[in-house]
């Protein structure tokens, strides 16, 4: 690993000012991931800037409802939080399938969202990756590519985006607050993500030296009957093969709103629309589910290795809301 300086912050401001007149530092907390990444080389900043000192771990109410969400604030925390629990509880779930309990520990809100792709090739500096070196290309495109995605993919970029809890944001419009050198900032968590279309190395809006903040999470009724499912290879810990992230209410047998967003099937956490349109004011019945499933994975494209993601996905949101609706009690 090259030599790396460190320094801790105090105040937002100096954090902020540190990394953003240096192109090649960069912000540290958890750092559950980050430090991975500068043991293998495929990250090598001149200066680790500390964050943790910062008073951005509060879990906060908002005025017109809603809840804010330190962008330090632990995991496990706000895992735990009785009101997060009570008003979004497909967030806590996303939060205590996203990780094992010493990482939750350590982990935060903010660097879950920054946290990098899990694709092999983007791990192994010898190995073709336009993420991590652009214009190299995607040796995952015909290489070993079980766990890649099939929806919002492009010929430069298939990796998965990794995050549970941005799935649950997703579904929930959440609005992801920063700070930078300019002024402060209110990103729709939807456009948080970029696709990887033709620029795979840049996957957020955000400027160097930008720092995330805070999440809101807007005051969504229905979202307090929501739930999160994660399908995985084993159950101990380990990324998703697809997930979803559900919220709906049911009236007269009769779906009259509904919030659905998928993970680990796409190239950033992905909002289910079409599934949605299909859904919105449609019986509350499997053949109902079916049809929007297959709306939603309409376009996927598979890679090889990974084409059964198109029916587990397909079978995971028609599991996700069948569960919904027997706790509505309409079935």
């Amino acid at each position: 690993m090259r030599p790396v300086s460190y320094s801790r912050a105090t105040d937002v401001d100096t954090a902020i000012g540190t990394v953003s007149a240096d192109p090649e530092s960069t912000f540290l907390a958890g750092g559950t991931t980050q430090v991975d990444l500068l043991r293998i080389y495929v990250e090598q900043p001149r200066r680790l800037v500390d964050i943790n000192d910062l008073p951005l771990n509060r879990i906060e109410e908002l005025p017109d409802g809603g809840l804010r969400l330190g962008g330090l604030a632990r995991m496990s925390d706000v895992a735990e939080e009785p009101e997060l629990v009570r008003r979004y509880p497909m967030v806590a779930e996303a939060l205590l399938l996203g990780a094992s309990p010493q990482l939750r520990n350590m982990a935060t809100l903010a660097g879950n969202l920054m946290q990098r792709v899990r694709c092999t090739y983007f791990r192994d500096t010898e190995a073709a990756c336009n993420k991590r070196a652009p214009g190299t290309g995607c040796s995952a495109l015909d290489g070993i590519n079980r766990g890649h995605a099939v929806l919002g993919t492009s010929e430069h970029c298939i990796a998965t985006h990794p995050s549970d809890l941005a799935v649950a944001l997703v579904a929930l419009d959440a609005v992801v607050q920063t700070e930078g050198p300019g002024d402060a900032r209110s990103i729709p968590i939807d456009d948080f993500f970029l696709l990887p279309g033709q620029t795979p190395e840049r996957e957020h809006p955000l400027a160097h030296g930008e720092l995330v903040t805070g999440i809101d999470l807007p005051p969504t009724p229905v979202a307090a009957r929501s739930r999160y499912i994660k399908i995985r290879d084993r159950e101990s810990y380990e990324f998703a093969l697809a997930s979803v992230a559900v919220a709906m209410s049911v009236d007269g047998g009769r779906i009259s709103e509904v919030r659905l967003a998928l993970g680990g099937v796409a190239t950033k956490p992905w909002r289910a629309r079409a599934a949605e349109q299909v859904l919105d004011g449609a019986p509350a019945t499997t053949d109902s589910f079916r049809r929007a499933a297959e709306a939603e994975l309409a376009p996927a494209v598979p890679h090889g290795m990974n084409a059964f993601k198109i029916e587990l996905a397909r079978r995971t949101i028609i599991r996700a809301l069948e569960q919904m609706t027997q706790r509505e009690g309409t079935t």
